[in-house]
């Protein structure tokens, strides 16, 4: 398992905005006299919402201390979890889905366009505003392959397509969240292929199933 460290370079200070300060009070209000810390998880990935999807020392510092927590407690969750990210990731965070469903599907044609069109990997790009990292399975494997781009995810991808969005993405253009090849959720991509049958669907079998019943005489009736 590899060594999770904060950034080398820390803003000064963290303060949550009042409209994320409202909602933190609200998760507190959630647990017993006692209990704060239980909203630990909650307000930590609240402060890498607002602090550009990475978190600093200072939010660190600044949820334990509404937790009533030693702040090395929050270090080790903050560590712990890979969903936190300890260093800048630039406005666009992209995480690449590298496990079987994806690779087999042409993951790593994906991950090909990232280190063209972005860099290194778990390096901010140089205009700021992209990192990626190819992660664990996303659950999205009906629609391979995919990303997860901050917290939305964009599934069915191609080397075309990926490019168009990433491109749209720095030009600040809308995009298409879901599936890029326009199927919703997991249907099949080609069309229903089973239980095409209308009747299995409109109500017109039932009536044959109710005349089985109705045609048994009262000396047939079960007990």
């Amino acid at each position: 398992m590899a060594v999770r460290r904060l950034a080398e370079i820390q803003p000064e200070s963290f303060a949550f905005t009042p409209e994320n300060l409202k909602w933190c009070e609200a998760q507190i209000a959630k647990y017993p006299a006692g209990r704060q810390a239980s909203a630990v998880l909650s307000l930590l990935w609240r402060a890498q919402a607002q602090n550009d999807y990475w978190l600093c020392k200072p939010a660190i510092e600044t949820v334990a201390t509404m937790l009533d927590m030693a702040p090395i407690r929050v270090l080790e969750i903050a560590t712990f979890y890979s969903m936190f990210n300890l260093e800048p990731v630039g406005k666009y965070y992209v995480q690449l889905c590298g496990t079987t469903p994806c690779a087999l599907r042409g993951a790593g044609a994906i991950r090909k366009v990232c280190e063209s069109k972005i860099g290194p990997e778990r390096k901010v790009s140089a205009d700021g505003l992209f990192a990626w990292a190819e992660v664990e399975c996303l659950g999205a494997c009906c629609n391979a392959p995919m990303v997860q781009i901050n917290d939305d995810y964009y599934e069915d991808l191609t080397p075309e397509s990926f490019t168009q969005l990433l491109d749209d993405l720095a030009a600040g253009r809308p995009v298409r969240k879901g599936s890029q090849t326009g199927r919703i959720s997991s249907e099949p991509s080609g069309g229903d292929t089973t239980l095409s049958d209308p009747s299995l669907h409109d109500g017109s079998a039932l009536g044959v199933w109710k005349q089985r019943f109705e045609t048994v005489t009262p000396d047939q009736q079960p007990g």
